[in-house]
């Protein structure tokens, strides 16, 4: 069966004038036809649709997309496209490109061998598929946010005072690959005392101690798909007389953003729900980064929750809610949820509970 999105797909490429478009962002080839592998370009005509790829796929492209042909173009795909135009039907055609996925250099190797044909650089075709998730992404997302919270939940009665940034991250990997994860989302982040001032702090030796400030950032991979969640909590009674005011302006900017976002409201709206908060108490300048972002097959992708977008927020997103204060020097604070938009608000999907002191 042909998905629904590589028919949307075609009928975007017929618009754009185009005769074929290649995709070669990994998660657009994963979205697109189910293969997983690191490398390889889906081809794509009016009739017919082909996985470029090298021999370590081969068999992988069998399993994970039958209904694909597989052009086994070794490992110089561009050079095999090249040699076999006539055979896709693409003597002098125009082929579309995802722009934003390939560099300089790539592009000027496949200018160099694909003399005969047009190339035409598009953007966000098939990202702009990805922003809604069907019933079966929703499925994979939901298990992925539900390790999130379990592992969120086990730290919670697993860290000590004395434990060091990279111990907390191990455990939290250690967890969540033991429970049926397939990868991180991204690198964990961890962090105590003056590092959590940091947004993307980078876990290191520093042990924490009662009192401490703990901010741990983390997400995993189930099923492809995507978990992202953010806690701020004091080890102890907080040795920082401000971080209860900071834990509860946070708090209470994530609250009243969840509450306050639907499908249809733009991205710089739903920032400012937040926004105007920490504003409106004298933190403004402390809070530098956006409200959110997308969440699915990647970690970070559209529809962006800023200042920096005007763009609607379309019904069925996932998208994070993580408003945060940094103080430099001293601490931060960063609480973040994951939400489905719907047309009557936000279905918050993260349901470990946000703790501003946790005693020992």
């Amino acid at each position: 069966m042909i998905t629904p999105s590589l028919e949307k797909l075609r009928q975007k490429i017929q618009a754009e004038n185009l005769d074929a478009f290649l995709v070669t962002q990994m998660e657009n080839r994963r979205y697109l036809s189910g293969f997983s592998g690191s490398s390889g370009a889906l081809l794509i005509t009016a009739d017919r649709q082909i996985i470029l790829t090298d021999s370590r796929y081969y068999q992988q492209v069998g399993q994970e997309a039958p209904e694909w042909e597989l052009a086994e173009a070794g490992y110089d795909w561009p050079g095999y496209l090249a040699e076999n135009l006539a055979g896709f039907g693409l003597h002098q055609a125009k082929i579309g490109f995802e722009a934003e996925a390939v560099s300089v250099a790539a592009f000027n190797k496949w200018r160099e061998v694909l003399t005969d044909v047009t190339l035409r650089e598009t953007s966000g075709l098939v990202m702009a598929l990805r922003v809604s998730k069907t019933a079966d992404e929703l499925t994979a997302i939901r298990k992925a946010v539900a390790l999130a919270d379990r592992a969120m939940a086990h730290i919670y009665q697993w860290i000590q005072p004395g434990m060091t940034e990279k111990q907390v991250a191990w455990e939290l990997e250690v967890f969540m690959r033991a429970q049926g994860a397939s990868a991180l989302s991204f690198e964990t982040i961890v962090a105590f005392g003056p590092n959590t001032a940091l947004p993307h702090a980078t876990p290191t030796d520093r042990a924490c101690q009662l009192g401490d400030v703990a901010l741990i950032d983390m997400g995993c991979v189930v099923d492809g798909y995507c978990s992202d969640i953010t806690r701020t909590f004091s080890l102890g009674e907080p040795a920082d007389s401000r971080f209860m005011e900071i834990w509860r302006l946070v708090f209470n900017a994530n609250a009243v953003a969840a509450a306050a976002i639907s499908a249809g409201t733009t991205s710089l709206a739903a920032d400012a729900y937040a926004r105007d908060i920490i504003k409106a108490a004298g933190y403004g300048d402390y809070f530098g980064h956006g409200l959110g972002h997308g969440v699915g097959l990647a970690v970070h992708e559209a529809p962006k929750v800023s200042y920096t977008s005007e763009d609607a927020i379309p019904v069925g997103a996932v998208i994070t809610i993580e408003p945060g204060v940094y103080l430099p020097g001293d601490f931060g604070a960063r609480l973040e949820d994951m939400a489905l938009v719907t047309e009557n608000g936000l279905e918050i999907l993260t349901g470990v509970p946000k703790i501003d002191i946790l005693f020992r």
